[in-house]
């Protein structure tokens, strides 16, 4: 398996990307596609909810989760558009709330690009 490491030296608001090889729970990251999402670390604190939620998550599932992340790590990123440097989380629910019962910092994201045009389209 080849190696990648995400180098950016720039900084979003307070906190800064460093270059990194996996995720906070030790999953390597995988080359992006070209042309596709970026795949990032985020902290959890800097990503927002487009939308208020008309449903609470299931907590079975949110523990089934929170105990696989403990095992084996993060298998799939959470998606987050980004709109004028702030990030908005539109899938990951449950495993966003797993990250956050764990007391985990960061989470792995999908992320993609848009406008405010764009994010108000999902509502």
């Amino acid at each position: 398996m080849a190696s990648f490491s995400l180098h950016l030296s720039h900084t979003l608001g307070s906190f800064s990307l460093r270059p990194i090889k996996a995720s906070s729970n030790g999953v390597p990251f995988s080359k992006p596609k070209s042309g596709g999402p970026t795949i990032l670390e985020l902290p959890l604190e800097k990503i927002r909810r487009p939308l208020m939620r008309t449903r609470a998550n299931d907590p079975a599932k949110v523990k089934d989760l929170m105990e696989s992340i403990q095992q084996i790590g993060l298998q799939e990123p959470i998606d987050v558009l980004e709109v004028d440097g702030v990030y908005y989380g539109f899938s990951g629910c449950h495993r966003f709330e797993a990250h956050q019962r764990l007391g985990l910092p960061t989470i792995r994201c999908k992320i993609r690009r848009g406008t405010k045009e764009t994010l108000r389209g999902s509502t």
